[in-house]
């Protein structure tokens, strides 16, 4: 027997679970506008690449330890394709440790993401590109953060200008150009949109994160 339901009952099914995913969104979301990416507990919501073990959680830390692997936000938020944002997390690097933070990028099985910028997280390792550098567009030789304590690292994309602010202090600020053009291998280099992911570099590194946060911009 077929089930025959009414056009106007559809239309109210449908509304009332925007409605909830709405909702959850929001519940998730502070007063300043700021969204949980990452609940202390689990990785649910991010996707590993190639080494899912490289990626784990300790005492509400996310940790990056192992061989190569990037970790992507896959989660619900904005249906993880993000523009215009500010992002922020907690980092603590350890002595000779390499990471990043990669945006506008999208999951990738293997090897580096080609799609979006990286903000390298790097105090102490032999890359002489340091902690803040938007990866070799606008790069940063001073070593501005310490390994083994924690700081913030801010990152906002608005148009095309991308600001990195370590500890509230400005590092980088870089407008792409108008008709951009990337040499061959960096042709996903540019602004488009996409989402986040956080690099798991050798297994000679290990990071922290936490507190992981995104502000949608209108």
């Amino acid at each position: 027997m077929r089930l025959f339901i009414p056009c106007c009952l559809l239309l109210f099914l449908a509304v009332a679970c925007s409605t909830s995913n709405s909702a959850a969104t929001a519940s998730n979301a502070n007063n300043d506008g700021w969204i949980s990416l990452f609940d202390g507990k689990t990785l649910t919501g991010w996707k590993a690449s190639e080494n899912p073990a490289t990626f784990s959680v300790e005492d509400n830390k996310l940790v990056a330890h192992g061989p190569r692997a990037h970790l992507f936000y896959e989660g619900p938020v904005m249906d993880h394709n993000f523009k215009d944002f500010e992002f922020k997390a907690q980092v603590m690097t350890t002595p000779g440790s390499n990471s990043g933070i990669f945006f506008h990028t999208e999951y990738q099985e293997e090897g580096w993401p080609s799609k979006g910028y990286e903000v390298q997280v790097n105090n102490s390792q032999s890359d002489w590109r340091r902690t803040g550098s938007l990866y070799s567009f606008d790069d940063v030789r001073e070593v501005h953060m310490k390994d083994n304590e924690w700081y913030t690292q801010h990152i906002i994309v608005k148009d095309k200008t991308v600001t990195v602010k370590l500890n509230g202090k400005t590092v980088v600020e870089y407008t792409e150009p108008d008709n951009v053009d990337r040499p061959e291998g960096e042709r996903g280099r540019m602004l488009s949109s996409g989402t986040f992911a956080i690099q798991g570099h050798d297994p000679d590194s290990r990071v922290y994160f936490k507190d992981i946060m995104v502000k949608p911009l209108p």
